[in-house]
């Protein structure tokens, strides 16, 4: 995906269901390398076979964060039985697997998810003077025209 500008204000589509999915994990002991290193090393390889295979596995798209402890991946998912069958996958139960043998119940790394099922006419965006980001790149990137010009607007389902 280019990093193209686009200038002006943009929104999202939202004329479909979708799955947003936060995944991340925090660094509770910097020195214990050992204990958050292989979750940290594990998300690539997921990361490589959800891109590579979008349509198949119903993923839509990814944006990752890296804080000094913390990090979160947002994904964008076409229907929580995408991905409630994605975690039963052969590589992330290999990761999950790996994980809990070598890390278990230790307090030196923490890990965490969040999961949003959002009906159509249920979300927007607005995007000022950016690359196509986050939720357009899931959802549709289109101009904001007068009748999309206010959150409440966006909001609309278009069936009232």
């Amino acid at each position: 995906m280019g990093k193209n500008i686009y200038e002006g204000r943009y929104t999202t589509e939202n004329d479909r269901d979708l799955v947003v999915f936060l995944i991340g994990m925090r660094i509770n002991k910097r020195l214990a390398v050992r204990k958050w290193l292989p979750v940290f090393t594990a998300m690539p390889g997921m990361i490589r076979e959800l891109c590579e295979n979008q349509e198949e596995l119903g993923f839509l798209s990814i944006e990752n964060y890296f804080g000094l402890r913390t990090t979160v991946m947002i994904t964008y998912w076409r229907s929580e039985e995408d991905l409630l069958a994605y975690s039963k996958g052969q590589k992330h139960l290999k990761a999950w697997k790996n994980f809990n043998r070598k890390i278990g119940d230790t307090e030196a790394v923490g890990i965490y998810h969040e999961t949003y099922v959002v009906p159509a006419g249920r979300y927007e965006a607005i995007y000022g003077n950016m690359p196509v980001y986050g939720l357009a790149n899931a959802a549709g990137h289109t101009p904001v025209t007068a009748a999309k010009r206010y959150a409440k607007k966006r909001l609309r389902t278009g069936t009232e």
